[in-house]
């Protein structure tokens, strides 16, 4: 026996999507009370909030948070690589 899979509307969705965001619920509350799993609702959401930003290339131009962003990340991996390398020596160190 199979199960059968359930279609939404479009404007099902936009409903569902405007609930969540303009009830301040969390998601597992507003999915519970309209009668869909979370993540289906968290789908959704993702969609309706990211339309243009799906069609954007990745090689885009990056805009200046989206720089700063990029620069303070890439110092944290900077940092956190030097850690990794002080512990490996402190490792070797120890097996000595």
């Amino acid at each position: 026996m199979g199960s059968t899979r359930r279609a939404f509307t479009e404007e099902y969705k936009a409903q569902a999507v405007a609930f969540f965001i303009d009830g301040g619920r969390s998601a597992a509350e507003v999915a519970r009370n309209i009668g869909v799993h979370e993540m289906t609702l968290g789908k959704w959401v993702k969609k309706a909030k990211d339309p243009a930003g799906a069609s954007q290339p990745p090689d885009a131009a990056l805009d200046e948070s989206e720089r700063a962003e990029l620069i303070r990340l890439r110092g944290e991996i900077k940092d956190a690589t030097a850690t990794i390398a002080e512990l490996r020596m402190q490792v070797e160190f120890a097996k000595k």
